[in-house]
């Protein structure tokens, strides 16, 4: 190991200085492509109350952005991400409860503001369909099964019955 290091890191002699040159530059480039979270949150969005602004941040963690649709609108840089964020912080500051808020933006936009969607009459068929659909294939699955595994009986013809006749006898 040390030689392949020397032979990628020490390419001017083995004293060491390109070496460390070398790894620097490769963690510099690093931690500037490493993935970071991109929260869109801008500093005058923040509530003074770390406490507030960490619920706010929860909450905002639950919506989606109607404009990115995969996205939570505290990852979003949209205009209406923006306003939702602004509309949470408010509610939390006037004092509602987590579910509260979350029951506002939803009056508001409706369920598909939600990144996971509530179990309620409305979506029990998206919940439900996928295993209802699976027992459905799995019976489907057993009929086709068993069907193949039985041979089909046939009638001999009259020949097929008088040659088997004779070898019966001998």
């Amino acid at each position: 190991m040390q030689d392949l290091a020397a032979r990628f890191l020490l390419p001017c002699g083995g004293d060491g200085r390109h070496a460390r040159g070398g790894l620097a530059s490769f963690l510099l480039i690093f931690l500037l492509l490493a993935p970071l979270p991109a929260l869109a949150v801008n500093p005058d969005e923040i509530l003074p109350d770390p406490k507030l602004e960490q619920r706010a941040r929860d909450l905002s963690a639950q919506l989606r952005c109607m404009v990115c649709q995969n996205q939570s609108i505290d990852d979003s840089n949209a205009e209406l991400a923006r306003d939702l964020r602004l509309l949470v912080r408010e509610r939390i500051v006037d004092g509602d409860s987590d579910q509260q808020v979350i029951d506002y933006v939803v009056s508001r936009y409706g369920e598909f503001v939600l990144l996971k969607p509530r179990l309620s009459m409305h979506t029990l068929l998206l919940w439900g369909l996928p295993g209802v659909l699976f027992v459905i294939g799995l019976g489907v699955a057993f009929a086709y099964a068993r069907g193949r595994s039985k041979p089909v009986p046939q009638k001999l013809s009259a020949e097929e019955e008088v040659r088997l006749g004779k070898l019966l006898d001998e």
